[in-house]
């Protein structure tokens, strides 16, 4: 530490501060300049300085001699603490080592297991009026045999003697502070806290199996391409005890020949003569209730949409129903015989023709 600099006003304590004082100053200074913690330019030094300071004021031997001759005595520089990391701070101070957010905790805590996907392929049909699928899925479960301990049936896991079942190991090191512990998962039992002498033959030893499953699920009606379903608890099972995964269906639906979709909504295109669009005429079109009939009034105008209120597709939330929509595409005769010819030309004839812009 610089020559003149208070140890004090280092530490951010008055002269009168007590050794819990200094002890909680210190203790918030190392965590912020630690160079584990802090790789600013500057902070192994000032971290320095700190440690000194905190080293003289909570010895009361060597703060009585700063506080009457301005030095200490027995002061060489700055010792190796040996600090591995930020943990053994944590560990000195706190109580714990390994981690800033609390006391280190075995491994085996119970883990959420994986989620999986499907694809499911359906029909216009099937995703308007709602169907059952079965589909298969290879997914991890418990094995059947051990009942996921993986041990042979009529054996359990053993103690780990390593860690004594704590599924951890501790590392007890000597800094200029005092012992110092390091906490990390033991490495024979990899944090378990016990190992299998007998491993099962089935799953030989994990405790889990992947198998196939066939699974039916039920479509609601009104769902459309890419909508997804989510099978609640269908995915790997958990370890530990943790729940499972979720199972996502992904659906695809193919277009259909009659129809095109826009969400609730259905389109028809019904072609008429230039007949039927000049004098109407009734006519006949497909829905999803089967055929209905049409009112087609005289003078109607190609690409006139006519809209058959709730005869589209039901939400898949069940909230209402869309609409099926009908656009008229006038058809023009490709051919005429030549009684169609005569009657098209004497019309022609008395026909105003079309007036352009």
């Amino acid at each position: 530490m610089a020559v003149g600099r208070d140890y004090y006003e280092v530490l951010g304590v008055p002269r009168n501060a007590t050794e819990e004082e200094i002890k909680r100053a210190f203790r918030k200074l190392a965590f912020q300049y630690h160079p584990d913690h802090n790789r600013e330019s500057g902070a192994e030094e000032r971290f320095k300085e700190i440690s000194e300071a905190y080293q003289v004021l909570f010895d009361a031997e060597k703060r009585a001699n700063y506080d009457r001759y301005g030095r200490a005595e027995g002061i060489q520089g700055f010792p190796d603490f040996g600090f591995g990391g930020l943990g053994d701070i944590f560990e000195s101070f706190f109580g714990f080592g390994g981690s800033p957010f609390g006391a280190a905790t075995a491994q085996r805590a119970p883990q959420r297991g994986s989620d999986l996907r499907a694809y499911i392929t359906l029909s216009f049909e099937e995703a308007v009026f709602g169907c059952s699928k079965e589909i298969e899925v290879e997914r991890v479960e418990n094995c059947s045999s051990c009942r996921g301990l993986g041990t042979e049936p009529g054996t359990s896991p053993q103690t780990c003697p390593e860690c004594q079942g704590t599924g951890q190991v501790r590392r007890v090191r000597q800094s200029f502070f005092g012992r110092f512990t390091h906490v990390a998962s033991c490495p024979r039992c990899s944090g378990s806290g016990t190992i299998i002498t007998n491993p099962c033959r089935h799953c030989r030893g994990r405790g889990r199996v992947k198998v196939k499953k066939k699974l039916v699920v039920d479509i609601p009606a009104g769902v459309d391409d890419s909508y997804t379903m989510i099978l609640n608890g269908e995915g790997d099972v958990g370890l530990y005890g943790g729940r499972p995964g979720d199972l996502y269906a992904s659906l695809s639906v193919k277009p259909s020949k009659i129809f095109h979709r826009e969400g609730s909504d259905i389109f028809y295109e019904l072609p008429i003569n230039f007949a039927q669009a000049a004098l109407g005429d009734e006519v006949e079109v497909p829905s999803l209730d089967g055929r209905m009939k049409l009112d087609i009034p005289p003078g109607t105008q190609n690409g006139r949409p006519f809209r058959l209120k709730g005869k589209g597709i039901a939400n898949a939330n069940g909230r209402g129903k869309g609409d099926e929509v009908v656009i008229v595409r006038v058809v023009t005769p490709e051919r005429l015989d030549k009684k169609q010819k005569r009657l098209f030309q004497e019309l022609a004839e008395m026909l105003p023709k079309a007036k352009q812009p």
